[in-house]
């Protein structure tokens, strides 16, 4: 065989002539066909979204999974290849509205579900030939031909096999908490979600230390001999502030009454905070005297104040004391108000920063709810009903304080979700201001502090309360653990640090994601929410629609031209398990009552975690791929280190839960491709270089 000569060296060139060599003889394909009948090295693609321009940083995750795909199918290894789409989730939705300039509380409205969820569809799969051309052009070898596809209705029925097997083993379950949530985006988020690289940023907050003042009557004796007596209460979130009911203290911390005079108002004040952060709390404007007579204001209001330790006690003496509700506009609880605005108790008090009392609003903060709920009797969270006797919180959905806070009424709690018309003044500061002139603030100061923005959007998240699906990970935290022993990261320090350490403090997963364009969770309810039913396949789903048929329940079948048993692809295409159609299945339980699903899509997450199955469509073909190891788990796969929460987690999730196994074997988390400022290079950023510029101008062997 005679080598080509070349003069001169184009890199850029001898790419082409080679990519043309492989295209004419069909390489790739040949390389697999050869090796029928020798040991498999089975390699999991993980599926990127295809509703953006690739960035130079895929490059470099595709090149480590071809380098040791190409070594072992050279090894005597028939190397298989599968590509996917993940095709669902926020990114596609996000970017919808935008082209369709509206927003969520749009669709149902001025668009339909089902056109909505057709302009996803049309949109994720907008950039595959973009993305086909890139992965040819850098000489990745992955099957593009046959993809899984996310929102292919046999891949949904094998997700909903694998939520069927979790909800059977009793981990799944329905639970009313509070959890991070993205206004933006208009739906909750996963912990692994809020932990991606990026998510916590740096802020300048307005903080509030706020004085709740004490019901006298309540007070012990030792203390009912000062006037006003009032607790210290910091917060970093002062638009929390009006959804108070109870200050939460450590029952061995010691506190202190402290005199002395407020800085805005210049009143006299007595006030209780922890004895070990005086010091911090009382700076700057304030000094110390030890006489009582020397408590006296200066006339110049530029002069420090005074202030005097009085006496001090047990976080444990002051449980149960009550205090007047800190904002004046603010509604009682739905319930039990009685109940509220006292002194409690919580171990996660500390006297690290703030006051040692902790501002306490069940509604917004997970440490809250627990405590409110811990407390006897129980504090009730500040929920009101609205004009559909619904219970919600004072701040809605889009991240707006309700009508009932009349002053604060139809602001958002943030500003960064104004897209114009920006205030001057966010709602922090104005509540800072009206409690300064109230004589209720302390003290008001800037605080820079590191706080959690949505992946997708951008934007900061709130800790709001959401009904919401959940699978039961802490009950099988130590298998997780166990199983991550046996997986060879490289590097090391990846698997046993950040990977081990996340799956040690891994908390429920939170499945529910109030969107439209995903897979629907396949569980109905009666009304009451005394029944449940949940469906794992297309012949489970269409045996409910007979029975609710014969009961009056629906007229017809959505699914009818499905054929039973028929595992072509012609048979599930002509089907669609999105929400748009399986919202008007209703289903009859087994006491005869009317069932709806619930209404909520599963977390995208969980989509791409199935794909070792769900590309399949196990265990409804192919079952021999999972059940005899011929495709599961995988000897080998590779993503970004950002994946050790996201991908690399879901996988590992799934496995050990519905197959008491690992779901890979080897691993390679690569580091990120930063720009210039350091940044993580990013489409969504927009801060990507160019991957084909760069393969065109240094050819794909240079740029990999």
């Amino acid at each position: 065989m005679a080598f080509n000569e070349y003069k001169t060296l184009d890199l850029s060139l001898i790419a082409k002539e080679i990519l043309n060599d492989w295209d004419k003889n069909d390489s790739f394909q040949k390389s697999i066909d050869i090796r029928e009948g020798s040991p498999k090295f089975v390699f999991y693609e993980g599926p990127p979204s295809a509703n953006g321009i690739p960035g130079i940083h895929h490059v470099m995750a595709r090149t480590i999974k071809d380098i040791f795909c190409r070594y072992k199918t050279l090894k005597g290894f028939q190397v298989e290849r599968k590509a996917g789409w993940d095709t669902h989730g926020l990114p596609i939705e996000l970017s919808v509205e935008k082209e369709l300039g509206i927003q969520k509380e749009d669709i149902g409205k001025s668009i339909s579900v089902e056109e909505y969820n057709e302009a996803c569809k049309k949109a994720v799969m907008r950039y595959t030939d973009v993305w086909n051309d890139l992965t040819k052009k850098m000489g990745y070898w992955v099957d593009m031909e046959n993809p899984y596809i996310t929102y292919k209705s046999k891949y949904i029925e094998s997700v909903w096999w694998l939520l069927k097997n979790l909800y059977d083993k009793g981990l799944i379950y329905k639970g009313y908490t509070v959890q991070p949530y993205s206004p933006k985006a208009g739906t909750g988020l996963s912990s692994h979600e809020l932990n991606q690289p990026g998510t916590y940023q740096d802020v300048t907050d307005t903080t509030v230390t706020a004085q709740f003042k004490a019901l006298a009557k309540s007070l012990p004796n030792s203390l009912k001999k000062y006037d006003s007596v009032c607790f210290l209460a910091w917060t970093t979130t002062p638009w929390t502030l009006p959804s108070n009911t109870a200050l939460t203290v450590g029952l061995k911390i010691n506190y202190c009454l402290v005199s002395s005079f407020n800085q805005y108002t210049r009143e006299p004040i007595n006030v209780i905070l922890a004895e070990d952060l005086i010091p911090k709390v009382f700076s700057n404007s304030f000094f110390e005297i030890t006489d009582n007579e020397f408590l006296k204001l200066n006339s110049n209001p530029k002069s420090k104040i005074p202030f005097i330790k009085r006496t001090v006690f047990k976080g444990s003496d002051i449980v149960g004391i009550k205090y007047e509700q800190l904002w004046d506009e603010a509604p009682l609880p739905y319930k039990n108000a009685e109940d509220a605005f006292r002194i409690i108790s919580g171990d996660f008090v500390t006297t690290e920063e703030g006051t040692g009392i902790v501002h306490t609003a069940p509604t917004f903060g997970a440490d809250d709810a627990k405590a409110a709920k811990d407390a006897n009797p129980e504090v009730p969270p500040m929920l009101i009903y609205d004009e559909n006797k619904q219970l919600v919180p004072l701040v809605n959905l889009q991240g707006k304080f309700r009508k009932e806070l009349k002053s604060l009424a139809g602001k958002y709690v943030k500003n960064d979700y104004y897209d114009e018309n920006i205030p001057e003044k966010s709602v922090d500061v104005e509540i800072a201001i009206q409690l300064k002139k109230d004589n209720k603030a302390f003290k008001v100061e800037k605080y820079l502090h590191s706080y959690p923005n949505c992946w997708r959007t951008d934007k900061p998240i709130l800790y709001y309360p959401l009904d919401s699906w959940f699978i039961k990970v802490t009950e099988k935290r130590n298998l997780l653990q166990k199983l991550n022993k046996s997986i060879n990261w490289k590097p090391k320090s990846t698997g046993d640090g950040r990977f081990g350490n996340w799956l040690s403090n891994a908390n429920d997963w939170n499945l529910s994601r109030s969107r439209f364009w995903g897979i629907p969770i396949p569980i109905w309810r009666t009304n009451d929410g005394s029944e449940t039913k949940i469906i794992g396949s297309i012949e489970e789903l269409k045996k409910e629609i007979s029975k609710s048929i014969n009961t009056g329940f629906m007229d017809s079948d959505p699914y009818e031209s499905f054929e039973l048993n028929n595992m072509s692809d012609f048979n599930y295409n002509q089907i669609d398990l999105h929400k748009n159609i399986v919202d008007q299945v209703i289903l009859c339980s087994k006491n005869g009552k009317e069932m709806y699903r619930e209404p909520d899509l599963i977390d995208v997450w969980f989509d791409s975690g199935s794909m070792p199955y769900a590309q399949w469509h196990y265990p409804f073909e192919n079952k021999d791929m999972i059940d005899k190891n011929i495709a599961f788990p995988a000897d080998y796969i590779a993503e970004g280190v950002d994946q050790t929460r996201g991908w690399f987690y879901t996988l590992h999730a799934i496995s050990s839960l519905v197959f008491n196994s690992v779901s890979y074997k080897n691993v390679i988390s690569n580091g990120l491709v930063l720009d210039k400022n350091g940044h993580k290079m990013s489409k969504r950023l927009g801060n990507a270089v160019d991957p084909f510029i760069t393969i065109d101008k240094f050819g794909p062997d240079a740029t990999r």
